[in-house]
């Protein structure tokens, strides 16, 4: 088969930004902060079996909701298949293509064949968990039809340049969000420790836990594991976070920039959506003026917005070299952050709110604005119920109207709200 490489136009396009929908609602707040692509599972065959996923009538307002936006959807049917999860996939397979989703996300061979055999019109792409890690990995997927590769998360920056000179199919890349401690997420973890298979779709991530050593005959005495200069060897990873270098990966030619977090909050999604749309206008912007991507940096404000975002720190993983112990989060599941998501806009007049975190009187805001990185700032000044009765503090998972000063005007249908913490 004869390969075509991708060549590099003079006005580099930007990439791809793709988001997770753990569900409907995650799928209309990245389209309303800017994604250009969501992802999205069904009821089976997904890698997130414990996420909401979508029903079939879920799925269908989803597609048409992104497409009225102008945004793609892609389908995970990205499960390592024993012969019983066959039962009920290719009806799954034939009700996305019916659905009209634009991609199918696929890793197992045989899940590949049977979606050609059975939709054979939907674009197949390959799943992080195949491990492509080598160029001649990818020229074989290509050949195989895969319209796209996520590669594996294992990669630097010289070998995705060195596998973008070799294949001409899409390839597309993890920026953002959890990482396994395993191979590119094929982990036998779960499954020894809760009886839940990760690469089934339901991980339990023991990963997360914390861990103590037991000498084997002295039963409940506990010893901690301390860190030396050569690591302690648990296993909680810091987040993977490449927003400094997606100039970097622009100039790559990478054609698909990935965030993960489907079983990650609505708040989250918003908020991470919301900061890589903004990097990627600014550099945009920064590449049409005549600045040399490979040259570019971001400026600092962009990193402060990631304070108020909870992760359990940052790292660049494989990107620039091997990781090491400081990529590691030892001493607890996750880092303190600036803010929390406090409420999810419905409408806005009068201005009401779902509430997903305790809410009262005298709160400082932070309202996230599409086409604006800086979050617009406001107090709560009055609170009522949907009868206007008068409310000191609100409950998550309530319907609310808000006054706020100065005056919130601006803000639609899915805007998030943020309560400072300090």
């Amino acid at each position: 088969m004869v390969l075509f490489p991708k060549e590099q136009s003079s006005a580099q396009a930007l990439p791809e930004l793709l988001a997770p929908a753990g569900s409907l609602e995650k799928l209309q707040v990245a389209v309303h902060y800017g994604a250009d692509a969501v992802y999205l599972g069904g009821k089976q065959h997904s890698l997130r079996a414990r996420a909401a996923n979508f029903s079939e009538e879920d799925l269908r307002t989803g597609v048409a909701y992104a497409h009225a936006n102008g945004v793609k959807v892609y389908a995970t049917v990205n499960i390592f298949a024993h012969n019983d999860d066959l039962d009920g996939l290719v009806t799954s397979l034939r009700l996305l293509a019916q659905t009209g989703v634009d991609a199918c996300i696929v890793a197992d061979p045989g899940v590949i064949r049977l979606a050609r055999e059975h939709a054979p019109d939907m674009p197949l792409h390959l799943s992080t968990q195949a491990n492509v890690t080598n160029q001649e990995s990818a020229v074989f997927w290509q050949e195989q039809g895969l319209a796209r590769i996520n590669l594996a998360r294992e990669l630097g920056l010289k070998e995705i340049e060195v596998i973008r000179t070799r294949v001409g199919c899409q390839l597309e890349v993890f920026v953002h969000g959890a990482l396994c401690i395993s191979y590119s997420g094929r982990c036998l973890l779960s499954t020894y420790f809760a009886g839940r298979d990760a690469n089934q779709g339901d991980c339990a991530q023991p990963c997360r836990y914390s861990y103590a050593l037991v000498e084997e005959k002295r039963p409940g005495q506990y010893f901690p594991i301390e860190e030396d200069e050569r690591g302690a060897y648990i296993f909680n990873s810091r987040d993977l976070c490449l927003l400094a270098y997606l100039p970097k990966l622009v100039k790559a030619g990478v054609d698909s920039l990935k965030i993960e977090g489907r079983m990650k909050s609505v708040g989250y999604v918003g908020a991470v959506v919301h900061l890589y749309r903004q990097a990627l206008q600014w550099i945009q912007t920064q590449a049409a003026a005549g600045a040399e991507l490979t040259s570019l940096s971001l400026p600092q404000e962009f990193f402060q917005q990631l304070n108020a975002i909870g992760t359990r720190g940052h790292t660049e993983n494989f990107f620039l070299g091997i990781p090491d112990a400081s990529d590691m989060l030892h001493h607890s599941t996750r880092i303190a952050q600036t803010a929390v998501p406090v409420g999810i806009v419905r409408s806005n007049n009068p201005l009401t709110i779902e509430t997903r975190h305790l809410l009262a009187l005298g709160d400082e805001l932070e309202c996230l604005l599409p086409g604006r990185l800086q979050p617009l700032p406001a107090r709560v000044t009055a609170l009522t119920d949907e009868k206007g009765q008068a409310l000191e503090r609100a409950n998550p998972n309530r319907l609310v109207r808000l006054s706020t000063e100065p005056v919130l005007k601006e803000l639609a249908p899915h805007s998030l709200l943020r309560k400072k913490l300090y």
